[in-house]
């Protein structure tokens, strides 16, 4: 075996240990604050369940012994996720960053607080505009076809995560560009190029994320499209300093 070969399986030998690295400290800081989610779960059940959700109420009902267990870790799960993901955006950063410059070291890293304020603004709007939707049209059918309305918690916390957590994870399009950008990976041009596929793959999002009519699903498609024109936006300010950058030092 030559040197070259030799010296390029010690390095990605020596990335897969780091990356193995980075991994274990995400799963270990997810099981600590998961702790922590199960401590927060009844308090957010209750918050949840007691308010309403648009103004409508629904009793919710246990049709098996482990239901309040699957409610306690459902909740606890999407805490744990949420306050998590920050850490995780900065394992990422440290893995990639000795490949990256200076200047560009320090543009992504202050990126990363953003990410827990991003997922909560995702689920605040998918908890306060997407869901009530949701609601009061499962609701309004039920009774245009007279069937009594008796919800499980599980299936209405599952209703309710299924909703709530995509929606989140959508919200954090405009960070994502932002470092990928950064990176390097995309740019204004690739972006546009692939508007319409980008397009489609919203409105099939928005879609599934909602009841099945239009009014709902055209609610949420309206700020999905402003979240990657937005990310467009930001990733051409980014790519412009890129390049301005890149002239002055030829210069």
């Amino acid at each position: 075996m030559s040197e070259s070969s030799t010296s390029k399986t010690m390095s990605m030998t020596s990335h897969l240990m780091e990356l193995r690295k980075r991994l274990l400290a995400v799963l270990l800081v997810f099981g600590l604050v998961l702790i922590g989610g199960f401590l927060a779960a009844e308090p957010i059940y209750h918050y949840l369940t007691t308010r309403g959700s648009g103004g409508v109420f629904v009793r919710l009902n246990a049709f098996s012994f482990w239901d309040g267990v699957g409610i306690y870790m459902k909740i606890a799960l999407t805490v744990a996720f949420g306050i998590t993901l920050p850490f995780t955006f900065y394992q990422l950063w440290a893995f990639v960053s000795p490949g990256l410059k200076a200047e560009e070291r320090r543009a992504t890293l202050k990126y990363i607080p953003f990410a827990f304020l991003s997922f909560v603004g995702g689920a605040a709007f998918g908890y306060y505009a997407v869901f009530p939707l949701a609601i009061h049209f499962t609701s309004d059918l039920n009774k245009e076809l007279g069937l009594v309305e008796t919800y499980g918690a599980a299936d209405y916390f599952r209703f309710l995560t299924n909703i709530v957590v995509p929606v989140s994870l959508v919200f954090e399009l405009p960070l994502m560009v932002l470092f990928l950008t950064h990176l390097r990976l995309v740019n204004p041009p690739k972006l546009r190029k692939m508007r319409k596929m980008a397009y489609f793959a919203l409105v099939v999002a928005s879609a599934a994320i909602t009841p099945p009519d239009f009014i709902s699903a055209f609610i949420v498609l309206i700020p999905l499209l402003l979240l990657y024109e937005f990310s467009i936006v930001l990733s051409a300010r980014v790519y412009r300093k890129q390049n301005q950058g890149e002239g002055e030092t030829k210069e």
